[in-house]
């Protein structure tokens, strides 16, 4: 499958949240309340993730002025080291207006206002609560619209033609906000997604011809913490993309011809087992192509007896005709099939190949298929293929087949989805391709990700 854009980056986000607080400690509601400072141990975590982003240059940096987000975005800069653009605190990164919550813990909270509660937590869109001066308003309803204007007004601060990488220091739902309106604000988005303390996403913007094409890099990375986010209540899978071909280094459309990893690859795959060896993994299951298959076998070395098992549901697109060509050569031969293929892909019909809807309903099938297999104690391992990831992880973040370029899928990168032990909610991108155990936070995976 091919990448539609070069690697060159215009405008990078780096959304960060702010460390352990000391209410997140004592598991209160913070919300848009001063009251709640930065712990030692969240302190400690802004440091740790400073020294990641080390060789990150940034352009910008963007905070929100409550203490525990300023506090963060100060040790990350000062661990980080070098030089760094002067701190811009804006309002637009505010936490969520939760006035009538503040300073309570939890489980008082879930005592005094259980319906008001559960409306957060299951339809959060149409919580509506009371100020002391008896207004009532939504409070993320008010926040999304405060996300769009902060957009909005980065966009003139920092056009995507200008090569800019800017920081974004900020809170867990705000944050949340703001990927929902890079994204589209997908239906029920809020609850898909997952942001843990100093945590790094990555989202890239390129010129569009309307508005700028998003591509989240990665999401929910706390990899400078531990290997994964913390495990929920319900199962989870591990998802990943199979290690480099030589054709995803030459550039060349794969598709169903079945290419085999090559040096690069295994090392990939040998680096994905390590950061996964501690991991409880209980299944897994691989496309029957063996460049996920060995890139499954590689991870299983570190959880000796957990079964293989193979299914057609997760092979690659079919690209027909254009299966092990260049671009170069495809442009020669389909320059406007090839044009829609990178800017409206749900239009094409590959020639004598599949559609993105075709894959999009086998890969789906098959990912709810192993879901619906496993038990609230499992976590299930399932490696495939570039399309077909995109197609399931577009699924659960409520995007659309028009959308599948949204979501980037390194050689190796490791994804994370949580079930919700609430059933009839969605399930939770934990985390998003994590390609830090090559080397760096930045996914520097094959160019050609086909």
């Amino acid at each position: 499958m091919a990448a539609p854009y070069s690697r060159t980056v215009p405008l990078r986000l780096l959304l960060v949240r702010h460390g352990l607080s000391s209410f997140n400690q004592e598991r209160r509601i913070q919300g848009r309340d001063d009251l709640s400072a930065l712990s030692d141990e969240g302190r400690e975590q802004a440091r740790k993730l400073g020294h990641s982003l080390a060789d990150v240059p940034l352009n910008a940096v963007y905070s929100s002025r409550l203490r525990r987000a300023a506090t963060t975005t100060e040790e990350l800069i000062a661990a980080r080291g070098g030089s760094a653009p002067e701190t811009i605190f804006d309002d637009g990164l505010l936490e969520v207006d939760l006035e009538p919550w503040s300073g309570l813990q939890i489980d008082e909270l879930i005592n005094r206002f259980p319906e008001a509660y559960t409306t957060w937590k299951r339809k959060p869109m149409e919580l509506e609560l009371q100020h002391q001066n008896g207004q009532t308003y939504k409070p993320l309803a008010e926040l999304l619209d405060q996300a769009r204007h902060f957009i909005d007004d980065l966009l003139q601060r920092h056009p995507v033609g200008n090569n800019d990488t800017v920081l974004v220091v900020a809170h867990n739902a705000i944050l949340r906000c703001l990927m929902l309106v890079l994204l589209g604000e997908p239906d029920h988005g809020f609850r898909r997604l997952r942001v843990d303390n100093t945590s790094l996403s990555v989202f890239n913007l390129s010129p569009g011809e309307t508005q700028p094409q998003v591509q989240i890099e990665c999401l929910n990375s706390t990899t400078h913490l531990a290997p994964l986010p913390s495990k929920g209540k319900a199962a989870r899978l591990i998802l990943v993309r199979h290690g480099e071909t030589n054709w995803n280094k030459e550039g060349r459309f794969q598709g169903q011809i079945d290419i085999p990893l090559n040096d690069h690859g295994r090392q990939q795959a040998a680096a994905a087992r390590d950061v996964l060896r501690d991991v409880q993994i209980d299944r897994a299951w691989s496309s029957t192509l063996s460049r996920p298959t060995e890139t499954a076998k590689i991870i299983l070395e570190a959880h000796q007896g957990v079964p293989l098992k193979q299914t057609d549901g997760l092979v690659e697109i079919g690209h027909g005709l254009w299966e092990g060509k260049l671009e170069s050569e495809i442009r020669d031969g389909w320059p406007a099939l090839l044009d829609s293929w990178k800017r409206t892909p749900e239009t094409v019909q590959m020639p004598e190949g599949e559609t993105i809807q075709d894959v999009w309903a086998r890969s789906v099938q098959s990912w709810r298929d192993i879901a619906e297999q496993l038990n609230s104690e499992e976590t299930a391992l399932v490696v495939a293929h570039d399309a077909v990831n995109k197609t399931i992880l577009c699924d659960l973040l409520g995007l659309s087949p028009a959308d599948i370029w949204a979501v980037k899928q390194g050689n190796g990168g490791v994804t994370v989805i949580d079930l919700s032990p609430d059933q009839g909610q969605p399930a939770m991108v934990t985390c998003l391709n994590l390609t830090s155990h090559f080397g760096s936070v930045i996914d520097r995976t094959a160019a050609g990700a086909l």
